[in-house]
């Protein structure tokens, strides 16, 4: 049922196509076009989140599952005297990580510059602090790959402040069935959804219930799915799973959240959760992530009467360079499958 090989293609092209929240139109564009190649109509809402619905035995009730396209990014901030591009961030990535990294810088006339993200004082030879600099946001610039000297320089490129600034996920896929990417949060999800609904139409499965997909475009600023269709009264978020600390997960599991950031999740549907993954013998953790939020907390943010939910594969240094391994997908794709049975 779980296809390794079609899943790890599609979340590989999907991780090279640059998300950062606020700019995920081409991501969007590309499930959109996949899931229709499947045969299912899709509905695209005002701010741009994408939405599948599938009929159910009981089309009375209608279950949401979601995860989200956008990733962690930059943004220019300011254009510096020297040509180098000042930044601000987009979500929260892990900033001391970004120094050296290979970036975009995306224009609104949608001209594409290269360049390269630097701390400030770059080279071990000029800078006493080049080792010791902090690698916060306010100490990383852009360099450019075009020949730039001053702010008049940049500026006649077309690049101006509030222009996108997206960094290379660099993907990895190992022989031992390892992914190592940025963004794996949330696009190894994104691509477990679009794997569910292939198999649905595939092995001709009707789900238990309605079934309504939110693929959301602004999760890492939190409001992703704040607003979602009344007619859900069942909503699963399906995100990345933490590791580290006194947290059970790891890269093969698929994680089942109790509580995060904005409080305990719906005690009835997590339990039947750990059911399910008992039930089918799968390898799953069920953790506590106190500095997490996900679109479920925002529908639940956003006023939704809504029981919520949150698993997801084990993702290592999230906000950072991840990695999860095949093992933990295809775990969070066999719990999803029993939920929508059920």
């Amino acid at each position: 049922m779980f296809n390794k090989e079609e899943t790890l293609s599609f979340l590989v092209e999907l991780l090279a196509i640059n998300s950062p929240t606020g700019y995920t139109k081409q991501a969007i564009d590309f499930v959109q076009t996949t899931v229709e190649s499947f045969g299912y109509e899709t509905i695209r809402t005002p701010k741009g989140n994408l939405m599948v619905q599938v009929a159910g035995q009981d089309t009375t009730q209608t279950r949401g599952l979601s995860a989200h396209v956008d990733t962690l990014g930059l943004m220019v901030r300011s254009i510096n005297s020297d040509g180098t591009l000042a930044l601000t961030k987009l979500g929260g990535p892990l900033t001391p990580t970004l120094d050296g990294e290979y970036c975009d810088i995306i224009t609104r006339e949608d001209t594409v510059y290269t360049g390269t993200i630097l701390s400030n004082t770059p080279s071990i030879h000029v800078f006493p602090d080049a080792s010791t600099k902090t690698r916060d946001i306010d100490n990383l610039v852009v360099k450019l790959d075009e020949r730039v000297t001053n702010k008049e320089d940049v500026q006649a490129l077309g690049i101006q402040n509030g222009d996108i600034v997206a960094y290379d996920p660099k993907v990895v896929v190992t022989d031992s069935g390892f992914v190592k990417s940025r963004f794996l949060d949330d696009k190894a999800s994104v691509a477990i959804l679009v794997s569910l609904l292939k198999t649905l139409k595939q092995e001709h499965i009707v789900p238990a219930t309605n079934l309504t997909f939110i693929f959301s475009t602004y999760e890492e600023v939190g409001h992703g799915a704040a607003w979602i269709p009344a007619d859900i009264t069942e909503l699963l978020a399906v995100d990345m799973g933490c590791i580290g600390l006194d947290l059970e997960c790891t890269e093969y599991d698929v994680s089942i959240c109790a509580k995060d950031s904005s409080g305990p999740y719906d005690y009835e549907m997590t339990t039947r959760l750990v059911q399910y993954a008992k039930e089918n013998d799968l390898n799953y953790a069920v953790d506590i992530y106190p500095m997490y939020g996900s679109d479920a907390s925002a529908a639940l943010g956003g006023g939704a009467n809504i029981r919520a939910a949150l698993i997801g594969p084990g993702v290592a240094s999230s906000h950072g360079m991840e990695r999860t391994h095949v093992d933990a997908i295809e775990n969070t794709f066999k719990l999803l499958v029993a939920y929508i049975k059920k």
